[in-house]
């Protein structure tokens, strides 16, 4: 089950009340003005406090921030735009953005992401432009990761270390309209397939085409991976390469053998019937007549030479 676009009444209670004893005035290093608190390049290791509450566009770019809190961001209700790119934000928690249900764009680029968990983006149902470029450690992302963000339509995953994305990643993003996928060291093996043939079908705008292709297997290196779907179809499904044609070889030799083997039994079973058959015969027939057929022969015989030896026979 989807996870909820916005926030639970227990959390607005609970921003309201921090809202009250929360400050208003704008932080000493950085400039505010017109609902816009800008905080690029103030050499901060952390959130700076005292953020206006009615902020709605918020810069803390080119920073050493390591982390976002939930608990000070999420007072910021109105926030529309979020810029945290060139900080030192390693992950993002579930729930991080919780309290800023109304945000538009996120950049989260040029940090030092590894690991994204499933739900960091639940609550961002409004989200239009997401970018997690530059972040050469991200090495995956999972199915539910954009789940819940519908209204996305430019989603930047340029230079990081994907090498494969499962199509159910974007199935949930039916606005999406521009992906950029360039820098990125792409496996395009088999489990790669079912996204290929999703860049095919969806007709998404790629305007960095040229720069994402293939890294892996060698005959697919240099290739788009907006292009290779086709490619990549055939080698999977369609193609039988040399172990193939061995399997199948030693499958059809196996099939071969058995068949022998089960020919060669039929035949020694019906061999046995048939014995045993003849020699049911013949002993119904001793039963029959009440002696063998053999003695009846020799008494007939005798018989006979008798009767040339003695008395010539009537007729």
């Amino acid at each position: 089950m989807a996870p909820a676009s916005g926030p639970g009444p227990r959390w607005l209670l609970f921003s309201f009340g921090m809202g009250l004893v929360s400050g208003s005035k704008c932080p000493a290093s950085c400039q505010c003005q017109a609902q816009e608190v800008i905080c690029t390049g103030t050499q901060l290791t952390e959130y700076p406090p005292d953020i206006p509450l009615n902020t709605r566009r918020l810069f803390l770019n080119n920073n050493s921030i390591t982390y976002l809190p939930a608990m000070n961001l999420g007072l910021l209700s109105d926030l529309v735009y979020l810029d945290c790119r060139d900080n030192l934000i390693s992950e993002v928690m579930d729930y991080t953005f919780v309290g800023v249900f109304r945000l538009l764009y996120l950049d989260l680029s040029a940090n030092n992401l590894s690991s994204i968990s499933p739900y960091s983006f639940s609550a961002l149902g409004n989200l239009v432009q997401l970018n997690l470029s530059h972040n050469p450690h991200l090495l995956a992302l999972h199915k539910y990761t954009f789940a819940n963000t519908s209204s996305l339509r430019l989603l930047d995953l340029r230079n990081t270390g994907l090498h494969t994305l499962d199509d159910t990643t974007f199935q949930n993003l039916l606005t999406l309209q521009t992906v950029y996928l360039s820098e990125n060291p792409w496996m395009c093996n088999c489990s790669f397939l079912d996204f290929t043939i999703y860049l095919i079908v969806s007709h998404l705008n790629h305007p960095d085409e040229e720069n994402a292709t293939c890294v892996e297997p060698t005959e697919l290196a240099g290739w788009p991976v907006t292009q290779v779907g086709n490619p990549l179809r055939y080698m999977c499904i369609t193609h039988l390469d040399r172990l193939d044609y061995l399997f199948l070889l030693l499958i059809g030799f196996c099939i071969f053998s058995a068949g022998t083997v089960a020919a060669w039994l039929t035949g020694v079973c019906a061999v046995v019937y048939q014995n045993a058959r003849r020699k049911s015969s013949e002993a119904e027939d001793e039963d029959d007549h009440g002696q063998p057929v053999e003695v009846s022969q020799r008494i007939f015989q005798r018989r006979t030479e008798s009767g040339r030896d003695g008395f010539p026979q009537l007729i």
